[in-house]
């Protein structure tokens, strides 16, 4: 950080307030975000200072879904001081583990069914208090128009920003037929509270326990959804044969606190999961071309072979989806293998 960064400056003037010594703000990371989060020492204790611009990324529903997550008995960072003017929050420190950094094939089944012991308490969090006037609020529905919205990302970011393909009416076609299949099954399925951003890089391992962070965008939705994230994680790929495992795990866990009816067959639950899964993974391919293209983070670029691959052996699995895993077989992947160098600016 330098004294040409204004919110850096205002930051530290923002603590001052609250510390009595001299304190120096670290930047630990960024996210995929606009916020920016900053590690404080002291030699009582270590704390996280959050700039997240107030016109950008609003402090208000990470500190409401804060608080009701820790009332449902979620580790979740502490906010100890805030000012939603100018977009600054201190917070307790949950420390560097990722749950991703941990990982490995001996650990995974017990780390991720840990990680599931912690849905059935977001899947009760349907709502939250808003922090200014204490009034209660639903969580956003994950309705049809949120739905289409993010299945959108794919064709705009993926397929017309970086890829620049020109869709025939035929190829637009299958597109939206297969899209229409992917609303109905995210629609058909039961709706519990939905973090919405569930995996291992959102997991902190502290002491033994897992932690979560970055719920601010939950919604009320799929029951597969927030499972699907954690076993189809985008970053890393694990066994079908595990994978299926901790499928059979959730089910049994989502059918025993009522999410789920007894009369739904894990047949039935593993088709709302893969395809929650399509949806979930067309999306992210387009967010990560955003996040190179609108806001110069191209890290997030690598992440998209694993995410394509994903789509299309899933989709190969339903006939209803083979001429779309298909076309992106044909058209897609070997676009994508011969685009232009990543720079960060959209050309």
């Amino acid at each position: 950080m330098t004294l040409s960064d204004p919110r850096f400056l205002s930051l530290n003037q923002w603590l001052k307030a609250y510390f009595s010594d001299e304190v120096t703000p670290v930047l630990i990371s960024g996210d995929a975000s606009f916020r920016r989060y900053f590690r404080i020492s002291t030699p009582d204790a270590s704390f996280i200072a959050a700039d997240s611009p107030p016109d950008l990324v609003p402090i208000a529903p990470f500190i409401s879904l804060s608080n009701a997550y820790a009332a449902v008995g979620l580790i979740v960072p502490k906010v100890i001081h805030a000012d939603a003017k100018q977009g600054f929050m201190l917070m307790s420190d949950l420390g560097d583990t990722q749950l991703l950094s941990v990982l490995s094939a001996q650990n995974v089944g017990h780390y991720y069914r840990q990680a599931l012991d912690l849905l059935p308490q977001i899947a009760s969090v349907v709502e939250s208090q808003d922090v200014n006037s204490g009034l209660i609020h639903a969580l956003p529905l994950y309705n049809e128009a949120f739905v289409r919205r993010e299945l959108h990302i794919f064709t705009e970011w993926l397929l017309g920003t970086h890829l620049s393909l020109s869709l025939s009416d035929d190829e637009q076609q299958l597109l939206n037929q297969s899209f229409d299949y992917l609303v109905v099954n995210a629609l058909s399925q039961p709706s519990v509270g939905m973090h919405r951003d569930f995996h291992s890089r959102n997991l902190m391992l502290q002491a033994g326990e897992l932690c979560v962070i970055d719920f601010q965008d939950a919604v009320v939705g799929p029951v597969t959804y927030d499972a699907v994230s954690l076993l189809r994680d985008c970053y890393i790929r694990w066994p079908q044969a595990l994978v299926t495992d901790l499928m059979q795990y959730h089910y049994q866990q989502a059918v025993a606190h009522a999410f789920i009816s007894p009369e739904t067959g894990f047949d039935q639950y593993q088709t709302w999961f893969d395809l929650m899964g399509l949806q979930r993974h067309i999306k992210a391919v387009g967010i990560f071309a955003r996040l190179n293209y609108r806001d110069s983070k191209p890290a997030y670029m690598a992440d998209i072979p694993l995410t394509l691959t994903y789509i299309v052996d899933i989709a190969m699995k339903y006939p209803e989806l083979t001429s779309f895993a298909q076309w992106l077989t044909r058209r897609v992947l070997p676009a994508f293998v011969s685009s232009e160098p990543l720079t960060g600016v959209k050309p």
